[in-house]
């Protein structure tokens, strides 16, 4: 079968690793199938495991992708949860991974998954939005609807609008009745999260008409600083991710001062997903989809997100 796989790591040169040809089909063992992928959403993940993050050697070659959507053997359209864990709230399984960290990845004709993390995938979803949910709009989700613990007309700020995980977060906050501030470096992506839904848009670091009920990070050490002092006393940031830097200054005296709260967030589990993809299909809120390439031309998408040069999704699609 076609897929694209990561051949080699390196931090300076990561798709200098990137392999796109012929790979053995999937052999599912006792309780996995197979799905034949309709469509594949990139991620930072996907960049990261070419750098050599997250992924041992021995592990090589491997197919990349986390997200897709597709058909199962039986002939339905699914959504594919990419975590695999011991069931529960599998994010918590000390021991998980995600679909191209120890197992195959999505960006193949067919890719092997539990059948448990098979989710139905609503009629009125096309394959390439579906694609984008397992991820970044799962992040998303349990971000602003189980970890911030916000009510309808909450203020939250997004800092650094453009990626994935931070256009979902606009869009499904502006779809549940929270006003929603965002930051981003230029001009052109704090327009683009204004057509998103975005309230207000405002520059990395500059001063808010007012503090905010909860701050959704995934930028880190870049925007650490502005995120703590733009809280409420007794605000919460939400953090997922940081693109920028892992050790900022965790200026301690503002956050017991004023009795801030920092919650870790780490992908969604399978039941919402599902619940996310219902969200979708009652209000009609769609990912934002930066471009569609087909599998044969991943290099490009690759080299777009490598260079910034990305608003919202990229998918591929077999």
């Amino acid at each position: 079968m076609f897929a694209v796989t990561a051949t080699q790591t390196d931090p300076d040169n990561p798709l200098a690793g990137l392999t796109l040809g012929e790979h053995p089909d999937p052999e599912p063992p006792d309780g996995w199938t197979t799905v034949t992928v309709r469509a594949a959403a990139l991620n930072h993940h996907d960049l990261w495991t070419l750098k050599g993050v997250g992924i041992r050697k021995d592990r090589l070659p491997i197919v990349l992708g986390c997200d897709a959507a597709g058909v199962d053997e039986d002939g339905n359209e699914v959504i594919v949860h990419a975590v695999i864990g011991s069931g529960g709230d599998e994010t918590l399984d000390p021991r998980r991974s995600l679909l191209s960290e120890v197992y195959d990845g999505t960006f193949a004709d067919r890719v092997a998954v539990p059948r448990g993390n098979l989710v139905p995938k609503p009629a009125g979803l096309s394959f390439e939005h579906a694609a984008c949910l397992p991820t970044a709009w799962l992040t998303a989700y349990r971000m602003l609807f189980d970890k911030a613990g916000l009510q309808p007309g909450s203020t939250v700020l997004v800092q650094g609008a453009g990626g994935g995980v931070a256009t979902a977060l606009i869009a499904l906050g502006r779809a549940a009745g929270y006003r929603m501030w965002a930051t981003s470096r230029t001009e052109a992506k704090r327009e683009r999260a204004r057509q998103l839904g975005a309230d207000q848009v405002f520059e990395p670091g500059a001063r808010l008409p007012e503090r905010v009920d909860a701050v959704m990070e995934t930028v880190g050490q870049a925007t650490w600083d502005h995120s703590l002092k733009s809280l409420k006393p007794g605000g919460r940031i939400v953090v997922c991710g940081a693109t920028s830097g892992a050790a900022p200054p965790a200026d301690l005296n503002r956050v017991f001062f004023l009795q801030l709260s920092v919650i870790g967030s780490t992908m969604g589990t399978r039941d919402q997903l599902g619940r996310l993809a219902v969200f979708l299909e009652q209000t009609g809120l769609r990912p934002e989809i930066d471009r569609v390439l087909p599998m044969t031309e991943a290099r490009d998408g690759f080299a777009a997100m490598a260079e910034g040069d990305v608003f919202g999704k990229i998918v591929f699609t077999r």
